[in-house]
């Protein structure tokens, strides 16, 4: 049984749209796309990465070293690492994130829970989304300060009516979670 810590999660029946990964069938480009393109300040480093996506190095590697070459991502040494993130002066690099953003289906409802929730530190993609798949069930880890939790369920009911999706919004970590992808963390937070 899934755990929510106390918030609700609303079925809806999924809409039947054609889906970025059927397109793009190597589920660990997928989830570097979104990984970077999700937020134009994402970046990250080969180990993080594949630790965060729970991958092997080599096959991130061979990821990273395609977006790189062809253009989509820039590599910079940084802290002795090599990081990447998103190349926004690419020509796709608008196209890309759009697919993206239309991808996961959330962007507003980040938009609208960074405004509204309280004093939010950190807002991560969890479950199936995390590692690339469209499932129809959207799980989104939320922590933060005197979050208004309230809100935060009427925000998942809302957004899985909009999206034709189950959403479900956790405020702790939820331990079974495989993977998780950061789409927004305030400077200096560090996730448990």
């Amino acid at each position: 049984m899934q755990e929510s810590f106390g918030l609700s999660t609303f079925v809806t029946q999924s809409n039947s749209v054609p889906m970025l990964d059927s397109l793009i069938t190597s589920k660990t480009r997928l989830k570097l796309l979104i990984k970077f393109f999700v937020s134009a300040s994402n970046r990250g480093y080969l180990r993080g990465l594949a630790d965060e996506f729970k991958e092997s190095t080599n096959a991130i590697r061979k990821e990273l070293n395609q977006l790189t070459e062809a253009g989509y991502l820039l590599r910079e040494d940084k802290e002795h690492r090599i990081y990447y993130r998103a190349n926004i002066k690419h020509s796709l690099f608008s196209s890309l994130q759009g697919l993206i953003h239309n991808f996961l289906g959330i962007e507003a409802f980040v938009d609208k829970v960074l405004e509204r929730a309280g004093n939010v530190e950190l807002v991560a993609l969890l479950g199936d989304y995390a590692q690339g798949v469209d499932s129809g069930h959207i799980e989104v880890l939320v922590k933060g300060k005197e979050l208004n939790l309230e809100y935060l369920e009427q925000a998942s009911i809302k957004a899985g009516t909009i999206l034709g999706k189950k959403v479900t919004v956790y405020t702790e970590v939820v331990k079974k979670a495989q993977g998780m992808i950061v789409l927004f963390r305030k400077i200096d937070t560090i996730v448990e």
